[in-house]
């Protein structure tokens, strides 16, 4: 008799431990006791600093457009390409030195500038070289396409390439079809790449802090790497009905031994 409330007792600490709480589960929970339903939160967005193959989009514009034409390519390479074809072939690609290519220009070291910076840069130096201040020089960079990754403990991990301006780690993670229900939400890792090498960081976004971390919006070429969690590991179910079943079916299995134990 004590064999069988010890093995119920063990049963009953396996469900408990094994089932993942809704806590576990509620994005952007308060940190503290909300007094209203809305919550003012400044984000926060570091600049971005373009990096070795990152690929750059660069129109130049000016009164006398035909003047600055050569600037300006139109898919000479491939007319039939469209879409991330067309912006590769398009682009400017960054060099393993930092630098692109640009007719009449030549070598432009652009590593570590953000694509603002580096419209005024290109400006001075056409002015200075090539053109005068009458011309009214408009340079205009964007990178073409924020490609980034996903994978771990996802629904659809891979590779994407968006067409805009900003990207929040919810929204990434909506593209890869949300988190499983054994992924760990509370440090979700975020793989960066600078200049200068790899960074890792960690984002808890159980928290509705986390909309005021530098991190919160993806960056070109973030990898995002969901981890498990312990339950997952224990193979036990992530579901309250998964763990039901595997304990009918341990319960049964343990209760048959002892019995068969008792009759020996």
């Amino acid at each position: 008799m004590k064999r069988k409330f010890l093995v119920v007792i063990i049963l009953i600490n396996v469900v408990l431990v094994s089932c993942i709480p809704t806590k576990k589960l509620t994005y952007i929970q308060p940190t503290e006791a909300a007094i209203d339903s809305l919550m003012v939160i400044q984000e926060k967005q570091a600049p971005y600093r373009i990096q070795v193959h990152d690929i750059l989009n660069i129109r130049v514009k000016a009164l006398d457009q035909e003047s600055v034409q050569i600037f300006n390519p139109v898919g000479e390479e491939n007319l039939n390409a469209n879409g991330e074809e067309r912006a590769y072939f398009d682009g400017f690609s960054v060099d393993i030195h930092g630098n692109i290519r640009i007719p009449l220009l030549g070598n432009v070291n652009v590593l570590g500038y953000t694509t603002e910076e580096l419209e005024k840069l290109l400006e001075k130096k056409l002015l200075d070289e090539q053109f005068k201040e009458a011309a009214n020089i408009f340079v205009s960079v964007k990178l073409t396409g924020l490609l980034y990754t996903v994978t771990g403990e996802v629904n659809a991990p891979g590779s994407e390439t968006i067409y805009q301006n900003r990207l929040n780690i919810f929204e990434a993670l909506a593209n890869a079809g949300d988190i499983t229900t054994v992924g760990n939400r509370e440090d979700v890792m975020i793989i960066r790449q600078y200049p200068e090498g790899q960074k890792v960081h960690h984002l808890n976004l159980l928290k509705d802090d986390v909309m005021k971390s530098q991190y919160y919006y993806i960056q070109p070429n973030d990898i995002i790497y969901v981890k498990p969690l312990k339950q997952k590991s224990w193979g036990v179910g992530s579901t309250g009905r998964e763990t039901l079943l595997f304990v009918l079916s341990m319960l049964t299995f343990v209760s048959t031994t002892i019995l068969l134990i008792d009759r020996l």
